[in-house]
């Protein structure tokens, strides 16, 4: 009966050079959970291409998709947070922007450039959710309040991409003085007639939504993306209640009349420059 066993000879058992696939060449959605190749997401703009789940992105693909042949500007790039508190919690504020810098490669949670979206110049401030969970503190508001002067100087429209968790609590009431800050910029530009869009994606909460991401002359969203101010689990322990189904979702908000449209990453940069060229 030995006529089923492999034959051993000449077979080398130990694989010396193994071939593995390079990190980041798949990524499963988180919706379907099936795999998709890196090359396949950023043909279809990160959107899941079996479900249309939009996957979290950072500024630097929002820039490639919006702009012209991710051609661009940036400005301000080099503002950093200082330590103004010497917060301290379980690690010094110091450290977790040391941290952040060297995971990231990013100055801060918001990144701003200048360039054409089909021929129309504007620009774009773009929230990255990696730093520091995407939280507004002072450089944030800092960076957009000089964004809204720079459209104004040069009378750009602006667009504003927020993904962010809130507040940062490591500068407390320097981050809190954002929102008031960012809001008064806005109402100099609105004041200008330099059109301001606000363009939401998943998530975009907490102080940021009880600001500018929701002061748009047209407030606009991703599919799916989670809106709110509290958590929907500090809202029901609040409340006592169950929430209605869906709350919070992009398409929740839209129907309660806080969004003026939802659409497709995809046609997003066709339909932001048709506004454009509507109110120019």
């Amino acid at each position: 009966m030995a006529w089923f066993r492999r034959n051993k000879v000449g077979i080398n058992t130990a694989t010396e050079n193994k071939k593995e696939a390079p990190d980041g060449l798949w990524k499963k959605c988180p919706s379907c959970k099936k795999p998709l190749l890196k090359s396949e997401q950023i043909e279809n703009q990160y959107v899941c291409q079996y479900c249309n789940f939009h996957l979290r992105i950072g500024s630097a693909e929002y820039f490639s998709i919006l702009f012209d042949d991710n051609s661009f500007t940036e400005l301000f790039a080099n503002l950093r947070s200082g330590d103004p508190l010497n917060f301290e919690d379980t690690k010094k504020y110091t450290d977790r922007l040391a941290d952040s810098y060297k995971k990231t490669g990013l100055n801060d949670a918001i990144r701003s450039a200048h360039g054409k979206m089909e021929g129309e110049e504007l620009v774009i401030a773009c929230m990255d959710f990696a730093f520091i969970g995407g939280s507004m503190g002072s450089v944030v508001g800092e960076k957009i309040a000089r964004s809204i002067d720079y459209c104004m100087e040069h009378k750009i429209p602006f667009l504003l991409i927020s993904k962010s968790g809130g507040a940062r609590m490591m500068e407390a009431a320097f981050s809190l003085m954002q929102m008031a800050k960012t809001s008064a910029k806005l109402a100099l530009l609105s004041q200008a007639k330099i059109p301001y869009i606000s363009y939401l994606t998943d998530p975009t909460t907490g102080g940021v939504t009880a600001s500018y991401a929701m002061l748009g002359d047209i407030n606009i969203s991703e599919p799916g993306a989670l809106i709110g101010f509290a958590g929907p689990r500090v809202i029901k322990e609040t409340i006592k209640k169950d929430l209605p189904k869906g709350f919070q979702t992009a398409e929740f908000v839209l129907e309660h009349g806080f969004l003026d449209f939802i659409a497709n990453r995809k046609d997003m940069k066709s339909k932001i420059a048709s506004f454009l060229r509507m109110v120019k």
